[in-house]
């Protein structure tokens, strides 16, 4: 089978100038970077799911709404959209563009250190600083990725039906559950008047929604967009079903439960988090001076068409994805130097992509991560996370560990898997791979700014 027509020039780069990150390693981009470099695992028995034959997950440590994302109706939200808000404000505050009035963005020295500089008209606000310009909200957008929106809200009210009746059913309901309303929530809270969009494939979602934003820009259609995605399904009916598909890793182990490319290895552990990032094109970030992290330079999507989850076995879609995304960059295989892999820590998923990197990558060998072992499988939120820690990697020149893995399985065995803790090295240019159910496929490639 041939593979899709890819782009036939490059296309300007974007600037990613703010990121925001709440994760199972840590609620800011700076806790969670840490986390990732350190190779910490995150997984803890979960008491909510001590019932169910999986009692291992990743959750966000000592998340409090009420704490870190102050305001008004905060409750009414699922928590989806509370990691979201959260990630969000980060992410603009970041970037330099104006915080509107309430929930506070994340405390100064949250954020990994960065390269700052001189003080001069229009640079962007550092740690402590007075909050940045206000943006233009009717050429703003924002899409936001979710595999499930407010899965929790639809069990506990469910639950509430069943057995208490409809009168006990609570009017929050659609407006928590709705996979939309994260989106939109983060439009009310920050002022866009722009295009408002959701993206819904499956463990992809927050790739997706890098990509479309991205596109969004390039048409002219939007001159900021805020991107990524979010999603809470540890909950007991989401555990249960990927229980019942044996996706879920059964080691009791938290330290090797979650394990990429692992010979050992037996599923995923799921977790929660959210990932934002703001993208500009190039010039417009140059002319208002804001920092840059990474630059957005290539992307791709194409699908398997080959099972509802189980991955295409020669990897199909994400190797046509992945040939986008390098002809958009205007780049080849060989120029590639870090590959932040989707490596979910499934038999078949990680096999599927060792074979595809080896094959497309060959003796090039750039080194491969998976930010997985450290924060599990956050589902929706995982490509978009991913999307930012790899434009971390870029900036810092820092490819993180892939923590649980002991001993790769044959299929891994010539890939340049990171070990032995991060290891800095020069990252020019970094894809980072999203894979989900449906047979959907992403890859984002970045490059230094």
């Amino acid at each position: 089978m041939t593979t899709p027509a890819a782009p036939l020039r490059p296309y300007p780069p974007l600037a990613v100038t703010g990121v925001g990150l709440v994760t199972p390693a840590g609620v800011g981009t700076g806790p969670s970077w840490e986390g990732v470099l350190a190779g910490r695992p995150a997984a803890a028995p979960d008491p909510e799911l001590a019932a169910l034959p999986v009692g291992l997950s990743c959750r966000v440590p000592g998340y409090d709404p009420l704490r870190h994302l102050a305001g008004r109706g905060v409750w009414r939200h699922d928590r989806c959209t509370q990691l979201a808000l959260t990630a969000a404000r980060e992410a603009v505050a970041d970037a330099g563009w104006a915080v509107p009035p309430g929930p506070t963005p994340a405390p100064a020295g949250s954020r990994p250190p960065r390269r700052r500089r001189p003080p001069g008209p229009g640079r962007p606000p550092g740690p402590g600083e007075p909050t940045g310009r206000a943006w233009d909200g009717a050429r703003v957008g924002v899409v936001l990725g979710s595999a499930a929106g407010g899965v929790g809200r639809f069990e506990e009210q469910t639950a509430r039906l069943i057995s208490r009746g409809p009168a006990a059913v609570s009017a929050t309901t659609l407006p928590g559950y709705l996979p939309n309303m994260a989106a939109g929530q983060l439009a009310i809270e920050l002022g866009v008047h722009g295009p408002v969009l959701h993206t819904a494939t499956a463990c992809s979602s927050g790739a997706t929604a890098v990509l479309l934003g991205a596109m969004l820009l390039q048409s002219h259609t939007c001159d900021v967009v805020l991107v990524g995605g979010a999603d809470a399904m540890v909950t007991p009916l989401c555990v249960a079903g990927f229980g019942r598909l044996g996706a879920l890793s059964r080691n009791t182990d938290p330290a090797t439960a979650s394990r990429p490319f692992d010979r050992e290895r037996d599923g995923f552990v799921i977790g929660e988090a959210a990932g934002l990032l703001v993208l500009e094109r190039q010039a417009d970030a140059l002319v208002r001076g804001a920092q840059v992290h990474a630059l957005l330079v290539g992307h791709g999507t194409a699908t398997d068409a080959y099972d509802p989850v189980a991955p295409h076995p020669g990897a199909r879609g994400l190797a046509a994805a992945t040939a986008q995304a390098l002809a958009a960059a205007g780049a080849r295989p060989g120029d590639v130097d870090h590959v932040n892999s989707h490596g979910t820590s499934t038999p078949t998923g990680d096999r599927a992509e060792a074979l595809l990197l080896q094959r497309l990558y060959g003796p090039t060998a750039p080194s491969v991560t998976s930010a997985k072992g450290v924060l599990g499988h956050t589902m929706g939120a995982a490509g978009a996370v991913e999307a930012v820690l790899t434009a971390l990697s870029v900036e810092h020149g820092l490819a993180p560990p892939v923590a649980g893995l002991r001993r790769p399985g044959p299929e891994a065995a010539g890939l340049d898997l990171v070990t032995d803790g991060a290891r800095r090295h020069r990252i020019r240019l970094a894809v980072s791979n999203s894979a989900g159910f449906g047979g959907h496929n992403t890859v984002l490639a970045f490059a230094q700014a």
